[in-house]
């Protein structure tokens, strides 16, 4: 494999352009990334490709879900010099992929074909939303039920904006207090009283009352381990504007669980999403539920609305900690909690079978899992819950 001589600065124009392959792919790719993987290639044998890829997969390479994508974009960069060059400059038009590319994944079709020239007037990032919404029928219908982890990258950009206009009526349950209503099941004694004193004890009409429906409070724990990634962000962006306003509670868990209602009590959904990046430190590691669910027991149990509260559970069950600890808070939660749902992208697979030991354990105890891994089956999901509300009430 030629990478370029680095005292002719080849090296270091291949690097940068391999680098912006990367990030049109997805990966969190920056500066200081590429500034690393060039230290990194100057302390091992450039000759070496075996070398090479273990070097730059891990510098560039922090999520399970990008090693694919990594291997795929290494082998067809730097496969010939010259294609290399000519993609890096990204001064041809999108050429015809060769038969064995068919099989690669969306992120790496889309991040090797070169852009087209820039035109005097470039659209915004917003006109290319509106742009790509425009799409024909048939590709409307691909995205509605293609799975969230198989996205290209600016397929991922829109669908994030699509999510956010997705409606999700929250079930509501009778309060104790009661309101003035036609056909209630009890006399309205106070307005009673009101049109006694006001005609003098005659009364024609008996003014009834019902108790108020009020939404259920929400309370939402989302995973933000590796193989959670992309529908964490996708189910935040979701939630935050389908919930806006409501009384809820959100938290992120991984290693260790963190408070959002901070970042939720933004109106914008893009801050939120920036806040929430800030906040959580635990992206893309393990899942220990159980711990979580301890804390929120220990730390923030007035979350936990008596009997009231509909708990989200956002997970695909791949828990890493003590079944038995899990068993011990999901039992505690399920039993404060007026009803429990598991949102569980692993649905997507036909026959799926909770299998693992988080998993197992997990559908024991709560009311309904559903699935959330494409666009149809979170319209669907407020159906869901309302059909979920009328058994359990």
């Amino acid at each position: 494999m030629v990478l370029g001589d680095a005292r002719s600065g080849k090296l270091t124009e291949n690097l940068t352009g391999f680098g912006r392959m990367l990030r049109r792919a997805g990966l969190p790719i920056d500066t200081a990334r590429i500034s690393l993987a060039h230290q990194a290639l100057g302390l091992i044998d450039l000759g070496d490709k075996t070398d090479v890829r273990a070097a730059l997969g891990t510098v560039f390479v922090s999520r399970e879900q990008d090693q694919l994508v990594f291997d795929e974009l290494f082998e067809a960069y730097f496969k010939d010099p010259q294609i290399a060059k000519q993609l890096m400059a990204q001064l041809l038009p999108q050429a015809k992929a060769p038969s064995p590319a068919t099989n690669r994944r969306a992120r790496t079709q889309e991040a090797l074909q070169a852009p087209k020239a820039a035109s005097a007037s470039k659209p915004t990032a917003e006109q290319k939303i509106e742009l790509d919404a425009a799409m024909s029928a048939s590709d409307q219908a691909r995205l509605r039920h293609a799975d969230f982890n198989t996205l290209s990258a600016s397929e991922f950009l829109l669908i994030e904006q699509l999510v956010r206009d997705i409606a999700l009526p929250l079930p509501a349950h009778a309060t104790r207090r009661r309101r003035g209503a036609r056909a209630g099941d009890r006399l309205h004694w106070p307005k009673l009283m009101q049109t006694i004193g006001r005609y003098a004890g005659e009364v024609i009409d008996l003014p009834m009352s019902q108790r108020r429906a009020q939404e259920l409070p929400l309370l939402v724990l989302i995973d933000v381990s590796g193989s959670m990634e992309r529908y964490a962000r996708l189910m935040l962006a979701f939630l935050h504007r389908a919930t806006y306003r409501k009384e809820r509670h959100v938290f992120a868990f991984g290693t260790q669980l963190t408070c959002l209602d901070r970042a939720f009590d933004q109106a914008d959904s893009d801050e939120m999403l920036r806040l929430a990046n800030l906040a959580v430190a635990d992206f893309g590691g393990g899942t220990r539920l159980g711990q979580a669910l301890q804390s929120i027991r220990e730390n923030h149990r007035h979350t936990v609305i008596g009997n009231r509260t509909l708990v989200l559970l956002i997970t695909d069950g791949l828990d890493t900690g003590e079944p038995d600890a899990l068993q011990k808070e999901l039992r505690w939660l399920t039993q404060q909690a007026k009803t429990s749902v598991w949102l569980n992208p692993l649905l997507r697979y036909d026959g799926y079978e909770p299998l693992a030991g988080g998993a197992k354990v997990l559908h024991r105890f709560v009311d309904q899992m559903l699935a959330i891994h494409n666009l149809e089956h979170l319209k669907m999901l407020a159906r869901a819950l309302a059909s979920l509300m009328k058994r359990v009430s």
